[in-house]
């Protein structure tokens, strides 16, 4: 079927939808009900299309439609005749729709019709289309001849005003010869004396250059030792100051232990023997206490000036692996901030960094110093670092189950106990 007489089915079925209820359109029709002529061929021309193809009833509804505005045309093509001045487009249109006897011959027909309607329109329009273009060529020919005789004249104009510019440009290109001679024996002073100043400048520049750098060595020089002092005397200092702390404390607490007055004292006292209702070696091996034994832990922490170093995430996913990490962190701080009150020693928890996923937001709780490892560094290494800050003869107690954390921190003077001590510990208060 030609496209302009597809065309004009489409538009002869749109016009029947006025005369239409929706419940009378096909199903995929009724969506286009409330849309506007032109509107109802431009989006649904291929439904309409396929409705006419598939839906007797709504053919036959637009064969009634034709048959009421073009009586005449429907009733000669009903007859099986074609009126000689209709116009094959709405001939070709009707017989689809209408469907007479040899409606296809007549559609092929009036297609036939149609497209050398569509071919002397083409001739047409390319006999005006030649016809404007020998004219606009003439035009343009003409055009030509006239821009070529004004060109011609401007060029004779142009030759006799290049003449004459042409002289007066020799006779400036010797004056420009002349100066440039002149410009160049005074370019030729004028380097002799740049060249005589940059010498001098860089060797103005390199001196200063020389002289700066001696006297930046030297600033840093003085900077670094004077920082070194500083920091070696802080260091020593505090090292010396808290040893000193301790040896006092130990002494204290040994004089404490003693309870010897001196005015009581007696050389016989000095002789060792079993008095009657004193503690005999038996008794003083019952009183030793057990590797994991949370009392063990009382005791060390109240030796003077004791230090205690936790690996925290160890002690926590001992005791309670199945929580997340921020409680376990909270429930470990909280117990230790109740054994720093009760102990009175220095509490330092240590956690591995790489555990982590953004830093942590924390407040550390009173008496308990927190502290996170760096990154590429595990918190066994950072505790190693703490007991090697420590002055020889502090005490200082290291929690780990881990066997080579306890090993190094044993080889460096300090105390080593379990996990499961500290969780026992922490469970009885």
């Amino acid at each position: 079927m030609p496209e302009r007489v597809r065309h004009r089915v489409v538009v002869l079925a749109g016009e029947t939808f006025a005369g239409l209820r929706v419940a009378e359109l096909p199903a995929p029709l009724r969506q286009y009900a409330r849309f506007t002529p032109s509107r109802r061929i431009k989006y649904g021309a291929s439904a309409i299309a396929t409705a006419l193809e598939t839906d007797a009833g709504f053919r036959h509804r637009v064969a009634a439609r034709l048959r009421t505005d073009q009586p005449e045309l429907a009733q000669a093509l009903t007859e099986g005749t074609v009126p000689p001045a209709a116009d094959p487009v709405e001939v070709a249109a009707a017989a689809y729709v209408l469907r007479p006897p040899g409606w296809v011959k007549l559609l092929a027909v009036a297609g036939e019709e149609t497209q050398r309607a569509e071919a002397e329109h083409a001739d047409e329009e390319r006999t005006r289309e030649l016809e404007r273009l020998r004219e606009e060529v003439h035009r343009l020919r003409t055009a030509v001849r006239e821009d070529t005789d004004r060109h011609r004249s401007e060029l004779e104009a142009a030759r006799r005003e290049s003449d004459a510019v042409h002289r007066k440009l020799r006779s400036a290109l010797s004056d420009v010869r002349r100066g440039e001679a002149a410009l160049r024996k005074v370019r030729a002073e004028l380097d002799e004396v740049r060249a005589d100043a940059s010498a001098e400048k860089a060797a103005a520049d390199a001196e200063a250059r020389r002289l700066r750098a001696r006297l930046a060595e030297s600033e840093t020089a003085l900077e670094t030792g004077r920082r070194a002092a500083r920091e070696g005397r802080s260091v020593e200092d505090v090292r010396l100051r808290l040893l000193l702390d301790t040896v006092l404390e130990a002494a204290q607490g040994l004089r404490r232990e003693l309870a010897l007055p001196p005015a009581d004292f007696r050389p016989a006292q000095t002789v060792e023997a079993v008095e009657p209702g004193a503690l005999t070696p038996h008794d003083v091996a019952q009183r030793a206490l057990a590797d994991d034994d949370p009392a063990l832990l009382d005791q060390l922490l109240a030796l003077p000036q004791a230090h205690l170093v936790v690996d925290g995430y160890n002690v926590t996913k001992t005791g309670y692996p199945t929580m997340p990490l921020d409680k376990q962190r909270m429930r470990l701080l909280g117990g230790l901030a109740m054994l720093a009150a009760q102990s009175s020693a220095e509490v330092t928890c240590v956690f591995d960094g790489a555990e982590l996923d953004v830093p942590v937001l924390l407040a550390p709780p009173r008496g308990v110093r927190v502290l996170f490892s760096k990154s590429g560094q595990t918190a066994d290494e950072l505790i190693r670092r703490l007991v090697r800050a420590e002055p020889p003869g502090r005490p200082v107690v290291v929690v780990s189950a881990d066997r080579e954390v306890a090993d190094g921190v044993a080889r460096a003077g300090a105390r080593p106990v379990a996990s499961v001590m500290l969780l026992r510990r922490l469970a009885r208060a």
